[in-house]
């Protein structure tokens, strides 16, 4: 008789009997909890699911600016990580509001485009990252 392990087993069980959730919620001890029974207030998240969580939402964003702005993968590296670091930052509907920004990237007016970053509410709200991605914009080398 051989002693086997059955992975595929225990995971659906645990998915029957903990549920499966995309979002966050509270269990019955009011810990925050998402997935198949994963108490992130008390585990949190391992480096490794981290980095995958990270390389997926920067695959969506990437498919958002290949869908909306197909143009952006003509960019330069240092630009096109702008563009993707913008888009991550706040998604489709909010980055879509940057006519002027898209206008003057797209033509390659690099000082018109940081300058509609500097004029925006982005920069604002998200302080260092915006004086380093328009510096990115305006000159094309990567910041320090």
């Amino acid at each position: 008789m051989t002693d086997t392990f059955d992975m595929a087993a225990l995971r659906a069980e645990l998915s029957r009997d903990e549920g499966r959730r995309s979002r966050p919620y509270y269990d019955t001890r009011m810990r925050c909890t998402i997935g198949v029974g994963r108490n992130i207030d008390d585990n949190g998240l391992r480096e490794d699911e981290i980095d995958y969580l990270l390389t997926n939402d920067l695959h969506a964003a990437m498919a958002d600016l290949d869908h909306n702005l197909p143009w952006w993968r003509s960019l330069d590296p240092v630009r096109q990580r702008v563009m993707a670091n913008m888009m991550f930052g706040m998604g489709w509907p909010t980055f879509s509001q940057f006519a002027r920004f898209f206008s003057a990237v797209h033509q390659h007016r690099w000082s018109d485009a940081a300058t509609e970053m500097i004029n925006s509410r982005w920069h604002n709200q998200v302080g260092d990252r915006a004086l380093r991605l328009e510096q990115m914009m305006r000159t094309g080398n990567a910041a320090p």
